[in-house]
């Protein structure tokens, strides 16, 4: 006789636990916030769009909030490239989008806003930009019109115009921006200069964003879930402070407000954002403790998301009744399966998120969101977040460990091939190791990490300390053979003296010491210039960084670029733009720098005694055209299949192998570059 099936054991993973939000069952604790990938088309969240969010709804996240303030108004412009909450259009495919998270059991929400001034009047209908006072955003620079009555009662109404929409599309509840945009510029008393009604006291500064609650809940009725998303503490001489953030915290809950999720800081400056959404080296969680203050003493279902990376850091927020629902939002950019591997007993798989701010930074610079380290994030029409096993088993060589090399070899072992690795370093990593030499970016580590438990786990097999050749590649057989040896700096950028300079890698791993008068000549625009300034300056050095470019490290990014000015700012540093070195000469013990410029035939001479290079990488391609004749393919790449996501022609085969390079073997880019060329070739190999 068969025994009973025994109940499933309900889990007691605090993550893992119901949360009742009104009539709205969420079935975990683990949410993604607001955020704006910058996907829309036209405005609108079709397919990318959709698949970027069903594909989280899928792996088990309970709710998903879209959009990173999609706008109510004509006059705010979508400077992120926001969805447009405005138009009738809209409904269609948002709904497509509830639909498909439904389909899996997730709520899905949205964040309606009016950006006021923290846009710009060049964007979409060139229509002025309205704000509650006439400064403007340092972000931006857009000076703002300030508001008129007329304006007022015309935006409240577009809340609720939009407010409807996206019931009528299904979807189980809006949340409203109330930092840094519209309804927090009313209500800060930093950017709020009107008279009564609509300024002055609190109650007439919260006057804006308890309206547009009214009229979107007249409009909407009870059944319709509405939250603020908003500053409880600006952080700022003369701003909301806590106090006052628990009054307006109360003022809401006194109105009706469904839930709150919490913000601390101001989001106006580079600096001021990346203390509210902070990046790696800063600390984690940073604002937890004083949403649990806010949950406690308002006592309204309570959200946020503030760096909260990890799946250990999220339990903490719950477990302890900080919040009621933990945001983790780009952990789910590096990982969408977060949730499914909790729940599958599988938190060591999870792939990390490094706090590369590649995501953030891209969109701040008119980009789309990309993760640093997942290639598959936001590609997910066409790029696959879990690799499918392959019809046939084959030999695959790969030479070079770093991410190019580690993600085509992941990808290998998962697709079920039989994976050899070859890295001339002791130490897989290439650039990534010596960028985790920095003390701010020693996450970064987690990038090879990752990647080596995952081939570890598939039986890849490496061999360090060799410098394969291509007799060493032969003799195993191979069907495909990825050469991923990376570069080395390329530093003969002068007309004379190349000799007498040293690379930014060279300061950076310490194989050479820090000179006293040091001109950092950055000419590439990323990380390793900045990195080897700060090595140097930290002995007390007088440091000079300059570019021929009309800004310094634009690779860096906005929000990266401030930990590297907290760091520089306060030590003997300057920042030259604008002027080309030309020419490099010994005088003595020193270096005779020729500095001229691109905008006119200025030359000035500057003695320094060292000068660091920072141009980029060379690839290292001997091997490759070692192979190349060797080869099925003769290395060639068909582009239109690579770009249309297709697999490589298979060729005829002759007993050889199909060759390719990815990353920096191929030419001098980034790790995303890097990390994307593996997966897109690899996934059909």
């Amino acid at each position: 006789m068969s025994q009973p099936a025994l109940a499933a054991v309900p889990s007691r993973d605090p993550l893992l636990q119901p949360y009742q939000l009104k009539h709205l069952t969420l079935k975990n604790r683990i949410m993604t916030t607001s955020h704006e990938p910058a996907y829309p088309e036209d405005g609108m969240p079709k397919d990318r769009y959709r698949l970027y969010h069903a594909t989280r709804a899928r792996a088990g996240v309970a709710l998903t909030m879209t959009a990173g303030s999609a706008a109510v108004s004509r006059n705010s412009p979508p400077v992120f490239n926001n969805i447009l909450a405005y138009r009738d259009e809209v409904v269609p495919w948002m709904k497509a989008l509830t639909d498909d998270c439904h389909e899996h059991g997730c709520a899905v929400m949205i964040q309606l806003t009016h950006l006021g001034r923290r846009t710009h009047w060049n964007k979409g209908d060139w229509l002025p930009i309205v704000a509650a006072g006439p400064e403007r955003e340092p972000a931006h620079r857009a000076f703002p019109k300030i508001i008129e009555d007329w304006e007022i009662d015309r935006i409240i109404t577009d809340y609720a115009d939009a407010a409807e929409r996206m019931q009528a599309a299904g979807l189980d509840g809006v949340e409203f921006e109330c930092y840094g945009h519209l309804m927090d510029q009313f209500m800060s008393p930093l950017t709020n200069a009107l008279d009564a009604p609509w300024g002055g006291s609190l109650e007439n500064r919260a006057r804006f964003a308890l309206e547009v609650y009214r009229a979107c809940r007249k409009r909407v009725g009870d059944g319709f879930l509405l939250g603020m998303r908003y500053t409880a503490d600006e952080t700022a001489a003369g701003g909301i402070g806590p106090e006052e953030g628990l009054r307006i915290g109360q003022m809401f809950k006194a109105a009706g407000v469904d839930f709150l999720n919490v913000v601390r800081g101001q989001i106006h400056t580079d600096a001021a954002l990346t203390n509210v959404i902070p990046v790696q080296g800063m600390t984690s969680a940073p604002h937890l403790d004083f949403a649990g203050r806010v949950r406690a003493e308002v006592g309204l279902p309570t959200f946020h998301a503030a760096r909260i990376p990890d799946v250990a850091t999220a339990r903490h927020a719950i477990a302890s009744g900080q919040l009621d629902m933990v945001g983790m939002t780009r952990a789910h950019m590096a990982d969408p399966m977060v949730v499914k591997k909790i729940m599958e007993g599988r938190e060591d798989d999870i792939r990390p998120c490094v706090g590369a701010n590649y995501c953030l930074d891209r969109i701040y610079q008119a980009g789309d969101a990309l993760c640093t380290h997942n290639a598959a994030t936001g590609r997910e029409l066409t790029m696959p977040h879990e690799i499918a096993p392959a019809d046939v088993k084959k030999k695959v060589v790969i030479i070079g460990t770093g991410p190019a090399g580690l993600e085509a070899a992941r990808v290998a072992a998962e697709r079920g091939h039989d994976v050899t690795v070859f890295e001339a370093a002791p130490n897989p990593g290439g650039q990534i190791r010596l960028t985790a030499q920095s003390e701010r970016r020693r996450e970064m580590i987690g990038i090879i990490d990752w990647r080596m438990a995952q081939c570890a786990a598939r039986d890849v097999a490496f061999h360090f300390n060799t410098y394969a050749e291509a007799d060493d590649v032969t003799a195993l057989n191979p069907d495909v053979v990825i050469v991923a040896t990376g570069g080395m700096p390329h530093t003969e950028v002068l007309e004379t003296g190349n000799d007498l300079v040293v690379s930014s890698w060279d300061i950076i791993s310490g194989d050479v010491k820090p000179g006293t008068r040091v001109l950092v000549y950055d000419d590439a625009g990323d990380h390793p210039a900045l990195q080897a300034a700060e090595k140097i300056a930290k002995t007390g050095a007088h440091v000079e960084v300059m570019t021929p470019d009309r800004s310094f490290a634009p690779d860096v990014m906005a929000m990266n670029l401030v930990p590297y000015m907290r760091r520089l700012q306060d030590k003997d540093v300057k920042f030259t733009v604008t002027y080309r070195l030309m020419d490099v000469r010994r005088n003595g013990n020193m270096l005779t720098a020729v500095i001229g410029t691109d905008y006119s035939k200025h030359r000035e001479e500057r003695d320094f005694d060292q000068i660091v290079v920072n141009h980029g990488t060379i690839p290292l391609d001997e091997l490759y055209f070692d192979l190349k004749p060797l080869s099925t393919n003769r290395g060639a790449v068909d582009q239109d299949a690579m770009v249309a996501a297709r697999p490589q022609p298979a060729g005829q085969h002759d007993g050889s192998f199909a060759l390719y390079r990815i990353g920096d073997a191929v030419s001098a880019r980034n790790t995303h570059a890097a990390v994307y060329d593996a997966l897109r070739l690899m996934k059909d190999i």
